[in-house]
């Protein structure tokens, strides 16, 4: 099984492009499902959640290929409506065939979904909305086994923000009978780039950025051609690796404004950015401020920065509260960072972190995709070596993230 080995080094410099998200990519290669024909969608990442999300398809008869970082996705008919445990256990996002599945046969059957160990994440608001449409659902066996003879559109108003909830009603309610509306709706950039995607494909979604979003359906939907957007964790990880070495990091391919929250409180912090339209640039600060975060749904501090931004926060004078109000077991990481020699208290959902630390290398392991990132951005500070174990998590996530920090200078290997 694959390790990372980091050592301390120099401080990171240079410049490195963003990958395509993959979080947008997974229901983007989803929609799919909603069109007979080739859909072509270009900036794909390469990860092993793209390659599970590709193994499903073509369960779905559908053969997809890679060319590059182009995925070509050609839909036909399929007799087959259930997706099999074997895949979905490996990858939450599997449970967003659901929507698509009912919406154009009027049946599915999806095992209840796996992915990283965070915290309860229901998926509930996923199934209640659905109802509202008209479906019927039954649970049995690990399997959720839906059906409907046509959805129809309606009211859907989510009891909490749900970036896969919303994801799952727009595939479906782009081919229901008449007017759904979202209430509460995530406004993720992931979940306007799907918008853009259907809308290219001839759905009507109006309002797309905003918490209340109108589909007005329609009889059928064609394939397209389409851009993913920048992964803003993946840029925002590699900024926090530039502050974490006190370096000059340039991230391109980029899109500032979608990480802002991030950005605002490394400013808060005393950090110092050059910015433009598709790049961000770290300066070099010798030193910075303790700040606290809270973790919100977009447009607030995300959830997927929290762990590397608390690597971050060890090495700042003073104290920071790091809150947690995403996922109640989202700091799993904490006791990885302690064997480093993070002086982290966690209480709850609650983590005090005071700084600096003299952070020492030890052997870690990483408990979840982002948890991963953050082992390796405190091993860059760490003296004497740091080896993180079960970086397979890393991998659903991150393409290639330890060539992209040596290439920055980073003292760091897979073995």
């Amino acid at each position: 099984m694959d390790k990372i080995v980091v050592q301390k080094g120099a401080k990171l410099d240079g410049e490195v492009a963003a990958s395509g998200a993959k979080n947008s990519s997974l229901p983007l290669l989803f929609s799919t499902l909603l069109a007979d024909g080739e859909h072509k969608l270009h900036n794909v990442p390469i990860l092993k959640d793209i390659d599970s999300t590709f193994r499903l398809l073509e369960l779905l008869n559908c053969k997809t290929q890679r060319e590059g970082h182009t995925a070509i996705v050609t839909v036909s008919e399929s007799k087959q409506r259930e997706a099999e445990y074997d895949i979905v256990r490996k990858m939450r996002a599997s449970i967003l065939c659901l929507g698509p599945l009912l919406a154009r046969y009027g049946e599915a059957v999806v095992s209840l979904p796996g992915g990283c160990a965070i915290g309860t994440r229901p998926i509930n608001q996923h199934l209640d909305a659905l109802k509202q449409l008209g479906a019927e659902f039954e649970i049995k066996g690990g399997n959720v086994h839906g059906r409907v003879k046509k959805l129809t559109g309606g009211n859907i108003v989510f009891d909490g923000v749900t970036v896969g909830g919303t994801e799952n009603i727009l595939m479906a309610a782009v081919l229901a009978d008449g007017e759904t509306v979202i209430e509460n709706a995530a406004k993720e950039p992931e979940i306007v780039d799907l918008c853009e995607y259907l809308n290219k494909m001839g759905a009507k979604i109006s309002n797309v950025g905003s918490s209340v979003l109108k589909i007005e359906g329609v009889k059928s939907l064609s394939p397209s051609e389409h851009t993913v957007i920048p992964d803003r964790i993946e840029a925002g990880t590699l900024l926090i690796a530039g502050a974490i070495t006190g370096g000059d990091v340039k991230v391109t391919h980029c899109v500032p404004k979608h990480f802002e929250a991030l950005t605002n409180k490394m400013r808060e912090a005393g950090f110092e950015f050059v910015e433009s339209e598709n790049s961000i640039r770290v300066l070099p600060t010798s030193s910075f401020q303790g700040v606290d975060v809270t973790t919100a749904p977009h447009p607030g501090f995300a959830t997927d920065f929290q762990a590397q931004f608390m690597a971050l926060m060890t090495q700042a004078k003073g104290s920071s509260i790091i809150t947690e109000s995403i996922f109640e077991n989202r700091f799993m990481h904490v006791q990885e960072l302690r064997r480093l020699n993070a002086d982290i208290t966690p209480k709850s959902r609650v983590a005090i972190v005071r700084g600096p630390c003299a952070l020492q290398g030890a052997p870690v392991m990483a408990t979840d995709l982002r948890a991963s990132a953050s082992l390796i951005l405190a091993g860059l500070f760490a003296d004497g070596e740091t080896t993180i174990s079960r970086v397979y998590h890393l991998d659903r996530g991150y393409e290639k993230l330890e060539e992209k920090l040596a290439n920055l200078g980073a003292n760091v290997r897979r073995d």
